[in-house]
């Protein structure tokens, strides 16, 4: 197996000011950022697609983010790659006391509770003031996995509804909401109710035990797929030159060719 000094050499040498990659050199933190964030969404995507070849390859571009991000710090004195292995390790190992000490748990939902409970006191031995249930939920989140991260500590200590009944009722009315914000006509008032309709809907797909994220993946997909076969319908002229009834028939068509095609094989 190749160790992991050598990527850690590698490394090293893209960022050596000394004859290194001037684009490597360039970069920072927030620089870096985003393409940490892309590399795990390939990930999800690997997984999503169940391709095995192209997870290993995408666990890797991601584990190189980490490696980045760890050479970066060491420069500036910060921490090293070996800081952040301790690190990881030794939260693990804390957050694991069924594993590796004498505690026992029930189940996965009770470890999920227990996890949470590591995290507060971990929280409160740093000396953080915030003891609120939604402490420590990163801003830095996609929004729709940080409001179903609110939801769920929200409902650990009982603000929740008892099932799905009353969030289609509460869907209904933001709903209605955002209708009558349309003819308002106040942008900051419709993008506030536009807002309340979404939260409702990461929170009807929590009761429904739905991934938001795999959800819209699925949504996505089937979209990007059928309009490029009304693309391949629409022939030379493209779907520019037709008006919307006829590009509503060319979809109408598309989604009666998936229908009707036989499940592909396991």
């Amino acid at each position: 197996m190749a160790d992991i000094a050598e990527l850690l050499r590698i490394m090293a040498a893209l960022r050596n000011p000394q004859g290194g990659c001037p684009w490597d050199l360039e970069q920072d933190f927030a620089s870096i950022a985003p393409y940490t964030i892309e590399e795990s969404y390939e990930v999800a995507d690997a997984i999503d697609r169940n391709d095995m070849p192209a997870l290993c390859d995408e666990l890797g571009d991601l584990l190189f983010q980490v490696v980045f991000h760890a050479q970066m710090a060491q420069e500036a004195g910060h921490f090293g790659f070996a800081d952040v292995v301790e690190a990881i390790c030794g939260k693990m190992l804390r957050r694991h006391p069924h594993v590796f000490g004498g505690s026992a748990v029930a189940d996965a939902q009770a470890q999920t509770v227990a996890w949470e409970e590591h995290k507060r006191a971990e929280r409160s031995a740093r000396g953080e003031a915030d003891r609120s249930a939604l402490a420590g939920i990163s801003r830095g989140l996609p929004e729709w996995q940080r409001a179903l991260k609110l939801q769920k500590r929200a409902a650990a200590v009982g603000f929740d509804w008892p099932d799905a009944a009353p969030v289609f009722d509460k869907l209904h009315e933001e709903l209605d909401e955002v209708r009558a914000e349309f003819a308002g006509g106040d942008p900051a008032r419709l993008s506030d109710e536009i807002g309340d309709l979404l939260f409702v809907c990461v929170n009807l797909a929590r009761h429904a035990k739905v991934d938001v994220s795999a959800a819209l993946r699925g949504a996505n997909a089937k979209f990007e797929r059928r309009f490029r076969r009304m693309e391949q319908l629409a022939g030379e002229g493209g779907l520019a030159a037709l008006d919307l009834a006829a590009q509503d028939r060319l979809w109408d068509a598309a989604k009666a060719e998936e229908r009707a095609a036989p499940p592909m094989a396991e």
